[in-house]
């Protein structure tokens, strides 16, 4: 294991620990001696980790610490760089380009010797074949950030058009159409609608009745649908 994914483990094993954990203890959770235990232990502190105790002690991480980017793994580098790569082909323009700024910023906060690993990565998202949008999908993703209904002017397979106030609440990128999760008052009951045979949609400014969060759990529960792992 690289030392820097070692050190990445040993601060994530620490976080999840509200007792001082000995030296033993974290030299069998990483599989190493003990006295790497304790180099990476000065290490991490040297760079920040506010991590209290000693040898023969324990060692507990002060709550609130938040990992910086420079301890992501190489294994995460990569998930990073293939999800941005997978947004950018499927996802709207706005959504695009705010995967390709978050990338650069997080490559340019690396470390020297670990900002090319994400130009240098295995990994390539394959292309991507989505149906054509009629309508924008950055102010649908706005819609269900604030928890606002919205009107849409929607086709079905037949290509009859009928006008919906919908609570949308998820949107699913498959690799050939985009799925717009919803509680259709139309039909007093959750829908999901092809984006691409929404011909129009317009602001309605009311909020959900419930929160998102409630709907979505209801939704997957009347979908069968487990919880995200």
């Amino acid at each position: 294991m690289p030392r820097s994914d070692r050190l990445l483990k040993l601060i994530q094993f620490l976080r999840t620990r509200r007792r001082p954990v000995g030296g033993a203890q974290l030299a069998d959770e990483l599989g190493v001696s003990l006295r790497t235990i304790y180099r990476d232990i000065q290490t991490l502190i040297a760079r920040g980790a506010p991590i209290e105790g000693q040898a023969g002690m324990g060692y507990v991480l002060r709550p609130g610490f938040t990992v910086p980017p420079l301890m992501f793994s190489s294994d995460e580098i990569e998930a990073m760089v293939l999800g941005s790569q997978m947004v950018a082909r499927s996802a709207d323009i706005t959504l695009t380009k705010a995967a390709r700024n978050a990338l650069a910023k997080i490559t340019a906060v690396l470390p020297s010797g670990r900002s090319d690993e994400a130009d240098a990565s295995g990994l390539l998202a394959g292309p991507i074949s989505a149906a054509v949008e009629s309508v924008d999908l950055a102010p649908i993703r706005s819609a269900i950030r604030v928890e606002r209904k919205i009107w849409i002017s929607y086709s079905d397979e037949a290509g009859v058009l009928t006008k919906r106030k919908i609570w949308p609440i998820l949107l699913t990128f498959c690799a050939t159409v985009r799925l717009l999760a919803a509680w259709c008052e139309l039909r007093e009951g959750y829908r999901q609608f092809r984006t691409d045979r929404i011909v129009a949609f317009a602001e309605t400014g009311e909020a959900y009745p419930r929160c998102r969060h409630a709907l979505v759990n209801e939704w997957r529960e009347i979908a069968g649908l487990s919880e995200p792992q």
